[in-house]
């Protein structure tokens, strides 16, 4: 038996402690409202998030970090991913360098351009190495994880030790996992499909239609081997789980924050609005700047990025932005 400690409480960090006790772990989680603290250990139900789940009886939930940290074996961060680094530099003098820390924020932070685990080897410096940091993606719906459907996600870590720890800790008979030492592809692939999930939403909110669809899924991971060849990734890291494996089910699933996002906007309706409508965060409008940003400082071509970013941040009109793609220079569908 781990003891594990979950930092947020949203819909995916309630989930993975379901997960995360029936594959026999001590599990605590930290939250930020007291509320929620109370409610967990009061009634096992979270009420912010996924509040027709019954956790177990055995989670508990804190709000103190130094409190909810003492003794643990492994820190999972499910927090916002633009809120990691503070999180993280809050949590540093709470450890004392033998935990495994874990990550499933999926994002690219603005400015630095740095992916979740290199945030946390950043913060972390002078505490813990980069071998006991890893992370936890895939195509996991917090709220078909909550109800222990089937779900196969990937462990990636810079050491095979901690990756093999992160699997272990994770692993139930409905809660698949595998091991991966592609770090930033797997890092990438789960960033870039969220922005993907925005287009495929606006196509679905514009009613644009199948083909579409699937041309842009497709389109949309030769962009993330793009940022994967010039960031160091194995290109077959992008044919698995946490690349085509992901973009699908964020693309195409009603549980996508992503792709209602995306949807939205198809039907008219302005950024403002929706992320005010919206108590769950869309890490894909984020990543969309931080990408959109990174390949024009890399002079990388990524088109459904770019258009996007200009439909989120720019005020174009999707229509527009969609004319732009299809209208391009024509092209080999591969170069060899």
């Amino acid at each position: 038996m781990r003891n594990v400690t979950i930092i947020g409480a949203g819909s995916f960090g309630t989930a993975l402690a379901t997960v995360l006790d029936t594959a026999g772990n001590n599990v605590q989680i930290w939250a930020r409202e007291e509320e929620v603290v109370n409610s967990i250990n009061s009634t096992h139900i979270n009420p912010a998030y996924l509040s027709d789940l019954k956790l177990p009886e055995t989670i508990k939930a804190y709000s103190d970090l130094e409190q909810c940290l003492r003794s643990q074996d492994m820190v999972l961060f499910a927090t916002p991913s633009h809120t990691l680094r503070e999180i993280a530099a809050k949590i540093k003098p709470c450890l004392d360098g033998h935990e495994i820390l874990v990550t499933v924020s999926k994002g690219i932070e603005n400015d630095t351009f740095k992916t979740m685990s290199q945030i946390l080897i950043e913060v972390m410096e002078g505490v813990t190495y980069e071998d006991n940091i890893g992370v936890l993606y895939g195509p996991s719906h917090a709220e078909e994880v909550a109800t222990l459907k089937p779900t196969t996600v990937v462990a990636a870590a810079y050491s095979t030790r901690t990756a093999r720890m992160i699997q272990e800790a994770f692993l139930t008979p409905m809660f698949r996992v595998y091991i991966n030492n592609d770090v930033i592809g797997v890092e990438i692939g789960g960033s870039v499909k969220n922005i993907m999930a925005i287009a495929a939403g606006v196509i679905d909110g514009a009613e644009l239609g199948d083909n579409a669809k699937a041309a842009l899924i497709t389109r949309g991971l030769h962009e993330m081997k793009r940022m994967g060849a010039v960031m160091g990734a194995h290109p077959d890291t992008f044919s698995g789980l946490t690349g085509m494996g992901d973009l699908i089910v964020t693309c195409t699933s009603k549980h996508s924050r992503n792709r209602h996002v995306g949807q939205q906007i198809g039907q008219g309706k302005s950024l403002d609005e929706i992320i005010k409508s919206m108590n769950m965060v869309a890490e894909g409008v984020k990543t969309t700047k931080s990408v959109y940003d990174w390949a024009v400082k890399s002079g990388i071509d990524m088109p459904i990025t770019k258009a996007v970013y200009r439909v989120l941040f720019e005020n174009e009109d999707p229509k527009d932005a969609l004319n732009t793609l299809m209208t391009r220079d024509p092209k080999d569908e591969i170069i060899i």
